[in-house]
Parts: structure tokens; C-alpha cells; sequence
């Protein structure tokens, strides 16, 4: 059945995490955290309001036509300083990431012999409070090297092996808050989940300082709040000031325009940057919804070296080189099967000519989401990093929104497809999984994300950009059209027979509902 515009708009699609009724944050939390964490609080919650009203007044304009530009930096940003790469964090040709929520994974992506591995409180997450709380556990016992889990099939614990690997924490970003902590206050996530792992370690136990992966920034002004919390965080504990280390992805358009200003705030901490080049389709999208030009192809038939990616792909090291830092790859989300050996080759394959493309645009690694996707991603790379390569004569300021002409294809395929991964998604996350392998691709937050804006931008453009069916007839995405494939889709998913996907006719239902609510009511936010 379709929802309705007044019904959607009470359908809010994201909900703020709460404790479960009956917590105490002065009983059940670690003694002494409340106290730790009111002052950070008191200092960090209004300035993160501040920065998000900014963010909001950007995209805002972006979408009126006012887009963002690079612009000249500083004397101070251009003079001459370099970060110094500690030699523990020299090779980072693959960073293994997956949901801390999931012992057996972490214990698994900790022994595959990946030179990092990112362990995820974010987008494979679900942003509930059980699941972050196990996450943040798991985090803690993973640092100290004392994380399990019982391997069934073999009938044997299996630990964390010493190895060089570099353990990095993504926690929730900027956008998201935690409730139930502080009172009636909304606490940042990022603040709460950085200052629950902080409070609780002992830099003794650790092989390298504690770092961080710092997500969704959407600029430079928004390095200066990480600064000052890390800072006041190892003041709080006693620890040198430039004592926490930190990665940052570049997943949203205006920060790829910022990025030197981005290192130079933060570099007493930072060591790299990432481009997270789903969440950064996503923010093209978002960025670009109100321009025909920018309705984008079927999501699979976009080619990796897409002339929007290939730019900040080369841009991107040429920045990070020129100071000292590494620049890693993406993510490939066709992933590698043992049941199915022909997806296996074809994801391996497709997985080899990314690394190859992002080594070849002198990144110096990449991410990958699997133990078998490890060595093939490793090998592409240049030991243990690409820093004093610098490409000769690159362009400082490229255009960076590549209008995507003669790039993939549009169809009610496509749509569709789209409609049935945010329901199945949507559907996994209210079972508690943040990321769903779905017809070979992983799924995480960022790609639903994708989804929800292809779908947005098919209906607002109809009357100018063709979709067209299989026998190549122009179909015009109304949202009449959407509800009912939304409608299609989900009696599909309801009739399908020894489906993979979790979940009973009620959680399909509800998934279906809160999707088409996101879609109707524009929520693209990455939550």
C-alpha cells in the first residue's frame, strides 16, 4: 500500500539513540565517566550545533546554485610544514574495516594480516544502543588483545595473534546524537563514543597511540572541533597533547575542496586521508539534486574511474604527499564469494583493476571489507607507501563535478533495484545489521544512501532526464510510479522462496514504510 505525503511526514525514517528505559548513566556507565564526560559536554555539544547549522546553510545555498569552489588557502596553510608518518603506521596498503559489534569478524580482520584494520561504530552499524555499547566492548577488548570468539567448526576459542597490524576506531559522526546521557541534553555521538573508549584505556596496553577515523567531515572549520576534543581528552588523561592519532575519510563534496586547510587544523593528529567514495556519491548527489545534468546512471553500471572519482583520486595524494601523509583508496563493494565461484573471480578481478587504478593515481592503499580481498588489494601498492611520489605537473585546483555524461545507463531496472536494496536493507538494519551482503554487493549505510538520492533525483527530473524500461520505452518516475514499486518490490521480497534476508512479512513492511518516508520526505542525510 502507498504512503502518503501527510502520512510520510510523520514517517520520520531515523531515530535518535536512547538507553533503554531504567539506565542510570551514574550506575550502569564506567564509574567516573559522567564526571569525565560534563565538562566535554558543557564545551564541544554548541559548538557541534553551530558547525551543523553551517552545514545546513552550505547545501542549502549549493542547491540554489551557489556550489562549492576551491579557494586560495592561507599564508599559513601554504607555507611550508610537513607531518612527520610515525614508522609504525609507514604501510598502510590495506585497511580492513567491518562492524565492531561482531567479535568473531574483528577477531577475524585482526589475524588476516591486513597493515590496518578499522574497526566501525558508524555506517555497517546500527545506531542502537545495545549495538554500540557491544561495539565499544569489543573496541576494548580488541585493544588489549584479549577479544574471542568460539570457532564452531573447528571446537576451538580462537584469539587476537601479535602482529604489527594498526587498529583504527571509526566512531559515529558529527551529525548523530546521543540522547539519555546527559540528562535531557543531546550529547554528540562522537564526542560520547571517542570519550566511553578514551576513558577506559591504558595507553601501557597498546602497541601504538589510540587512533581514530573521523567521518563525514564537510569541512575544514569541523577539523578544529576534533582537534580541540582530542586534546581535551589527553589533557583530561594525563596524556601528551598531540597523543591521539586520527585518520579522516573525505566523503562529502565541499571537504574535497578543503582538504590541505583539513590537514593543516589537524596536524598534530592526523596521519592520512580516505576517500569514502560512496558517502561522496551520495554527497555529489545531495549536493546536485536540483541539477538535471547530475542525475546519475544505474549505481552498477557506474565505472570506478569515473571521471568525478579519477579527479579527487589524483588530487587527493597530491595534497596529502606534498604534506607527508598517506592517502588511501575506497572501498569495492562486489565482494568475494566460496560458494559461488564465478561472482569469486569476477569480485577478485574487479577488485584487482580498482587497486590497480588507485596505485596507479598514487594512493598508497585501499580498503577492503573481507579476509580474501586482503593480499590481491595489498599487492597492487608500492611498499610501504607512495609518499615521495608526486605526479609531475598535477593540477592544484581541478574541477571536481565532472558533469557524469555517457556513463552507465538509466532504467526502470536500475530503479528497481534500487527500491529493493533500501527495503532489504532497511529490513537487516531493523534485525540489528548495519551492512547486508545483497545479490554479492555489501550495503552499508553509505549505499543506501546512493539508492535514496537516485531515487529522489529519477522523480524530480522526470520531465527531463529519460529512464527507460526494457524495451526501451521512456517511463516518467512520478511518485505514484515509486509507490508502486516500492509496492512490486516488497511482494516480491514477501513471495520469494528460502530468501537469505532476515526478517518476517511485519519487519519487511516496516522497512518498506520507513524507506519510501526517507525517499518522500527528502531525509538524506548519512543516518
Amino acid at each position: 500500500m502507498a504512503i502518503s505525503l501527510a502520512d510520510a511526514s510523520a514517517a520520520r525514517g531515523f531515530r535518535v539513540n536512547y538507553p533503554p528505559a531504567g539506565l542510570s548513566s551514574e550506575h550502569d556507565l564506567a564509574p567516573g565517566f559522567t564526571k569525565f564526560l560534563a565538562p566535554l559536554h558543557e564545551r564541544f555539544a554548541p559548538r557541534q550545533q553551530s558547525l551543523i547549522a553551517e552545514r545546513r546553510k552550505v547545501l542549502e545555498e549549493a542547491q540554489a546554485g551557489h556550489q562549492p569552489s576551491h579557494r586560495y588557502p592561507s599564508s599559513q596553510v601554504r607555507n611550508g610544514w610537513r607531518i612527520e608518518l610515525p614508522e609504525w603506521c609507514q604501510d598502510q596498503r590495506n585497511q580492513m574495516t567491518g562492524p565492531a559489534d561482531d567479535a568473531e569478524l574483528v577477531v577475524k580482520m585482526l589475524n588476516s594480516g591486513a597493515p590496518g584494520v578499522m574497526l566501525d561504530l558508524e555506517d555497517s552499524m546500527v545506531n542502537e544502543w545495545e549495538h554500540q555499547r557491544l561495539g565499544v566492548e569489543n573496541i576494548l577488548s580488541a585493544l588489549r588483545g584479549s577479544l574471542t570468539y568460539f570457532d564452531q567448526k573447528k571446537d576451538k576459542l580462537v584469539t587476537i595473534k601479535p602482529s604489527p597490524t594498526v587498529l583504527w576506531i571509526r566512531p559515529r559522526g558529527l551529525h548523530i546524537q546521543q540522547g539519555g546521557i546527559v540528562g535531557r541534553a543531546m550529547t554528540p555521538a562522537p564526542l560520547f563514543d571517542i570519550a566511553s573508549i578514551a576513558y577506559r584505556i591504558d595507553p601501557a596496553e597498546l602497541k601504538h597511540p589510540l587512533c581514530f577515523y573521523i567521518p563525514k567531515s564537510e569541512s575544514a572549520d569541523e577539523a578544529l572541533w576534533w582537534r580541540d576534543l582530542f586534546q581535551a581528552i589527553s589533557e583530561a588523561r594525563g596524556w601528551p597533547r598531540n597523543y591521539i592519532k586520527c585518520m579522516a575519510l573525505v566523503e562529502s563534496h565541499p571537504l574535497a575542496f578543503q582538504m590541505e586547510e583539513f590537514l593543516y587544523n589537524l596536524r598534530d593528529h592526523i596521519l592520512g586521508l580516505n576517500l569514502g567514495r560512496w558517502d561522496y556519491m551520495a554527497s555529489l548527489i545531495h549536493f546536485n539534486l536540483n541539477d538535471p545534468e547530475w542525475v546519475l546512471p544505474d549505481r552498477n553500471t557506474i565505472p570506478h574511474d569515473v571521471s568525478f572519482f579519477q579527479r579527487l583520486r589524483e588530487l587527493m595524494p597530491e595534497i596529502c604527499h606534498k604534506r607527508g601523509v598517506l592517502a588511501i583508496g575506497g572501498m569495492t563493494a562486489l565482494f568475494p564469494s566460496r560458494e559461488d565461484p564465478e561472482l569469486n573471480t569476477r569480485a577478485l578481478s574487479v577488485l584487482q583493476q580498482d587497486k590497480k587504478n588507485e596505485a596507479d593515481s598514487l594512493m598508497d592503499g585501499a580498503w577492503t571489507g573481507h579476509p580474501d580481498q586482503n593480499q590481491i588489494a595489498i599487492e597492487q601498492f608500492p611498499f610501504p607507501n607512495q609518499i615521495q611520489s608526486r605526479r609531475p605537473h598535477a593540477e592544484r585546483y581541478p574541477e571536481l563535478r565532472p558533469a557524469p555524461k555517457a556513463v552507465g545507463r538509466h532504467t526502470l531496472a536500475g530503479t528497481r533495484a534500487a527500491v529493493k536494496t533500501v527495503i532489504r536493507y532497511r529490513n537487516g538494519v531493523l534485525h540489528g545489521k548495519g551492512a547486508s551482503l545483497l545479490d554479492g554487493y555489501m550495503e552499508d549505510l553509505a549505499t543506501d544512501r546512493i539508492y535514496r538520492l537516485m531515487i529522489a533525483q529519477r522523480m524530480r527530473h522526470r520531465d527531463s532526464v529519460a529512464v527507460s524500461d526494457d524495451s526501451g520505452k521512456i517511463v516518467k518516475h512520478s511518485p505514484e510510479l515509486i509507490s508502486q514499486l516500492f509496492d512490486e518490490e516488497m511482494e516480491k521480497l514477501l513471495a520469494a522462496p528460502n530468501g537469505t534476508d532476515s526478517g518476517t512479512v511485519e519487519t519487511f513492511r516496516e522497512a518498506r514504510r520507513v524507506c519510501e518516508a526517507m525517499v518522500l520526505n527528502g531525509e538524506f542525510d548519512p543516518v
